[in-house]
């Protein structure tokens, strides 16, 4: 926008009264005039910049005026609010622009991700229709009782299969039979195997609110449009995501000559899940230009760490920093030393230990050597997140279970993926995790085949009993070997160790937990390691990483107060040599337990076998949900629908993602037409320093993005104050062309009482937009036609107020941006 000098000469104002033609309107018009919230705020200015321009009036007197009587906030100030509370809740920092060249690039990367991660996590239920992804269930794995969703009818309670005669025939056939809140229904076994769903719902309660009726749909349908409508802003929330780590670009790592020597030190054989993710994650590092963000999820003692030590060779020989991430001091401390010994052979290559263990000292001198690049890998807890450990060249993150992680190191961890390379190890991963992987947004390797020497855990599962406790004991220390005995909290380990001492009265017996002195948990944990310690009484510190070859027997009370994942990370804790081992799993009477209680023992008992960690975790999700992808609430959106048919709606909108695609337009393409160049006060224009130049950076800064035109406005009005109502004009205009650019609008004017926005964005872009704003006004106000969005309003505005409600409009619509890519 050229400003001419003259434009800042100090005369008044052209103002439309508002007062005189709108007084004698009717009570529909004045209900639409009193419900545009820039109302008030257009009546008070124009009385006073009145005031202000034709008196003469000091601008810091002016600015005093308008501050008493006008409202704290006004439009700009809320806006601004607005835009860095969402930058605030975003995981990411700003994405960078993306041209539309590249943007169908990355699509079809996606699309490729979302093949790949569906082949290799759920190869199992592709191709079961015409090579399409499906989650429908097969009636006859339904038990009676079991509640299923009928995609056209909704929930219903399955109640059996019987055979039944058709009308129109003699032959009995199979029919499945679903109760309704209003009535029985009986579909075909075929024509159920199409429509039908397992019902999931991730909540305390398994059971859905209600069931739904056979004589009115009506109300699931609007259920399962609400699905789906969070199900698209999803959608797009993760394209944002994971074009933004597209963008992201660091050199492809040279392979090292030295690799071949360091994996000929693994002395076992990889198995053939093992090899590929050694492949996978090579690739991710040597071949792509963008930063690795890997998932390896595999059972415990399957290998994972061997994939992460390769991963941490490849950089560190590159002359980068690895940083390795464990939830807790032992599991850190068991890492440290794995790496130390694997690196035994490489005196270049410096390993650090930080955790509590040290003292002050220590610590001190290991952060001095992180931050001037002496110590090549450093091990420790979330301690490594803190705001003191400084970096020299990080280049790998190994977050080893990240479950075990809490909610703002978890947002730390998500921050170092826009810049460095991360390996994920778990087991059982954390179902936002699974789920990133599921939907192909998140590279995963699976490490399902256990190695040779691994026999399955044999697990007992029943109601508390000292003999069987007794029992158990004594047939592992019969054989030579070590127990874990698990409770879920401190209080009660000094009781069971007078249980146990009474048992055993020769037997070397100890307490470990989390809040024992580091020395004495240090010297606790060697013993057990060694074999003088025989049973180790302790919480579930020793949940991760803890790796005893000859601890072959696990008893865990109180199995309700464990969440899935940890009880089967518990388990893992034995069976890691040839040796058979038992898992004891005790429990109050059943009667106490919740009905989540039960399926979480329930689920434990069904995976069994070897390798089953995954299916857990799917398992695990089912029964809590996946939750936000932005945020730590894990229930979702699934309820509505239940998970099944969400995943299958996820899907299938994430195979039409191009629909959801919104193209900005260029800032200087938008035409905003509307005769309103208002004059600067000639008292504004002394107090400024260099009034043309700031116009001009406040023009740029549009160009640029909405958040540097926020930006400049904070930074102004910080310098001088609360501008006068002309400079307030001229900065909403700014806004109102940048936000339009942003929408894909190319074009805003007045046609009578209708505003017209001439829009490169499509139907359902828009009706995306619109489910979403929070004015039910400017919502109902607003229609999409021919690629235009209209608006017909009660009466035709005058200049100001058509300005206003513009701005009002489009920082709505621009509300749900967030929502959308954006190219």
């Amino acid at each position: 926008m050229a400003v001419a000098r003259a434009h800042l000469s100090p005369i008044s104002v052209s103002e439309h009264d508002v007062s005189s033609s709108f007084l004698g309107s009717s009570p529909r018009v004045w209900r639409f005039f009193f419900a545009c919230p820039c109302h008030a705020r257009i009546k008070r200015t124009h009385l006073l910049t009145t005031a202000v321009y034709t008196e003469g009036v000091s601008i810091t007197r002016s600015v005093q005026r308008r501050e008493r009587m006008e409202p704290e906030s006004d439009d700009i100030t809320i806006l601004n609010e607005r835009i860095r509370r969402e930058q605030s809740k975003r995981d990411v920092s700003r994405a960078p622009v993306v041209d539309s060249e590249e943007a169908d690039k990355y699509i079809q990367l996606v699309k490729e991700q979302q093949r790949r991660g569906l082949q290799k996590l759920k190869g199992e239920r592709v191709g079961k229709e015409n090579g399409q992804f499906s989650y429908k269930v097969d009636p006859y794995t339904l038990r009676s009782g079991d509640y299923v969703v009928h995609k056209k009818v909704g929930i219903g309670r399955f109640v059996g299969i019987k055979l039944d005669v058709p009308k129109d025939s003699s032959n009995p056939i199979e029919y499945v039979f679903i109760e309704y809140a209003d009535g029985m229904a009986k579909l075909p076994v075929k024509q159920a195997s199409r429509m039908l769903y397992r019902y999931n719902l991730p909540s305390e309660s398994k059971r859905p609110r209600t069931l739904s009726k056979l004589s009115d749909t009506s109300i699931w349908e609007r259920r399962r449009i609400k699905g789906r409508v969070a199900i698209q802003k999803m959608v797009v929330d993760l394209m944002e995501l994971y074009l933004h780590r597209l963008k992201q670009k660091r050199p492809p790592y040279p392979k090292s000559p030295g690799m071949a020597e360091f994996e000929a030190q693994f002395s076992y054989e990889p198995t053939p899940d093992q090899k590929q993710a050694f492949i996978d994650v090579e690739e991710d590092l040597t071949e792509r230009e963008t930063p690795m963000d890997r998932l390896i999820c595999g059972d415990v003692g399957f290998g994972k760490t061997e994939v992460a030590l390769r991963a941490i060779f490849c950089v560190v020989s590159a002359g980068k920093q690895a940083m390795v991430l464990a939830p807790t001091i032992v599991l850190a401390k068991q890492h440290f030393d794995v790496i130390t010994e694997r690196f035994s052979k490489y005196p270049n290559i410096k390993v650090g230990l930080l955790s509590r263990f040290q003292t002050t000292a220590e610590k001190e001198k290991h952060l001095r050597m992180i931050k001037h690049g002496d110590l090549d890998i450093i091990v420790g807890t979330h301690s490594l997140l803190g705001n003191r450990v400084v970096y020299s060249n990080l280049g790998l993150l190994v977050v080893d279970e990240e479950q075990r992680f809490g909610v703002k190191q978890k947002e730390k961890i998500a921050s170092f993926k826009t810049s460095v390379d991360v390996l994920t190890l778990s087991a059982t991963p954390i179902p936002r995790t699974l789920y990133l992987a599921l939907t192909g947004f998140r590279d995963a390797s699976l490490i399902s085949t256990p190695p040779p020497e691994r026999v399955p855990i044999i697990t007992h599962l029943s109601a508390y009993n000292k003999e069987k406790i007794i029992s158990a004991i004594k047939f592992e220390l019969g054989r030579g070997g070590q127990i874990f005995y698990v409770l879920p909290r401190i209080k009660g380990l000094e009781e069971v160790m007078e249980f146990l001492e009474c048992s055993f009265p020769d037997v070397e017996i100890a307490i470990a937990h989390g809040k024992q002195y580091s020395k004495q948990l240090e010297e606790t944990m060697d013993r057990f390691a060694q074999g003088e310690i025989k049973i180790l009484i302790c919480t579930n510190i020793v949940e991760s990483g803890l790796d005893i070859q000859n601890a072959n027997t696990i008893i865990i009370q109180e199995v309700q107060q464990f969440g899935l994942a940890q009880l089967y990370q518990l388990r893992g804790r034995v069976g890691r040599a040839d040796k058979e081992a038992h898992a004891y799993l005790f429990y109050p009477d059943k009667s106490l337990l919740s009905d989540q209680a039960l399926e979480r023992l329930s689920a434990l008992e069904e995976c069994r076998d070897l390798g089953q960690g995954f299916q857990l975790a799917e398992r695990d999700m089912g029964i809590r949900g996946f939750g936000n992808i932005f945020g730590e609430q894990q229930t979702g959106d699934v309820g509505n629908v239940g998970i099944d048919l969400f995943f299958e709606m996820l899907f299938e909108s994430l195979s039409k993602v191009e629909e959801h695609r919104l193209i900005s337009v260029p800032y200087q393409s938008v035409q905003f037409d509307i005769n309103i160049n208002p004059h600067l006060p000639s008292e504004y224009i002394n107090y400024l320093e260099n009034p043309m130049e700031i116009i001009s950076e406040a023009e740029k800064s549009a160009e640029e993005d909405i958040w540097s035109l926020m930006q400049f406005t904070e930074n102004l009005r910080r310098q001088y104050g609360k501008e006068p109502y002309s400079m307030e004009v001229l900065l909403k205009k700014l806004y109102v062309k940048r936000m339009a650019a942003d929408l894909g609008i190319t074009r805003i004017y007045a046609s009578g009482k209708t505003v017209i926005m001439r829009t490169k964005m499509n139907k359902k872009v828009f009706k995306l937009i619109t489910d979403s704003m929070a004015s039910d006004i400017i919502r109902n106000s607003l229609v999409f036609e021919e690629n235009q969005i209209k608006a017909e309003l009660l009466l035709e505005l005058p200049r100001e107020q058509f300005l206003n409600w513009v701005f009002q409009c489009l920082a709505e619509l621009h509300a749900s941006l967030p929502a959308l890519i954006k190219y």
